[in-house]
C-alpha cells in the first residue's frame, strides 16, 4: 500500500485479495519461538495457541478456534461474552492484539513458508559479503 490516507487504507483492506488477506492475518511470535524459527511473525491458523496482549481480554490465553478472512478477525476458544438474551458468543479479536505462543508446525505448507524465509535471509546475508 502506497497511500497514507485513512480512506485509501480502509478501501485497500476491504478490497484485498485472498492472498493479501492471509498476510493481514499475521500475528507476532513469542520471543522464544521468534529465536527458534528466525521469524518475527506468522499468519494465524486454527489450532495455534495465542495470548491476548491488548484489550478487555488481555492476559488470557487459548487456542485459535476460527480465522475469519472476510472480516479479518480471529476467534479464540474460551473467550466469550454474554449477549443481552443470555446467549454466549465468541469474541472477534484483531490479529494484531495477539501473540502466538505455540504455532502449529505440522502443516507442510507452513513449513515451506518458514524454510523459504530462512533461505532468503541467509542468501541476502551472503550477497552483502560478496561485494567486499
Amino acid at each position: 500500500m502506497q497511500s497514507m490516507k485513512p480512506r485509501k487504507q480502509h478501501k485497500a483492506r476491504l478490497q484485498a485479495d485472498l492472498h493479501a488477506r492471509h498476510k493481514l492475518m499475521a500475528a507476532h511470535l513469542a520471543k522464544a519461538i521468534r529465536v527458534q524459527l528466525k521469524r518475527r511473525s506468522l499468519p494465524l491458523r486454527k489450532g495455534d495457541e495465542v495470548k491476548i496482549v491488548r484489550g478487555t481480554y488481555s492476559g488470557k490465553e487459548g487456542k485459535v478456534a476460527e480465522v475469519d478472512l472476510k472480516a479479518l478477525k480471529v476467534y479464540v476458544e474460551g473467550i466469550v461474552r454474554k449477549q443481552v438474551s443470555g446467549k454466549e458468543v465468541q469474541v472477534a479479536l484483531e490479529p494484531s492484539n495477539l501473540i502466538i505462543t505455540n504455532p502449529v508446525l505440522e502443516d507442510p505448507r507452513r513449513k515451506v513458508v518458514i524454510d523459504r524465509s530462512r533461505v532468503t535471509k541467509a542468501s541476502s546475508a551472503t550477497k552483502g559479503r560478496q561485494g567486499e
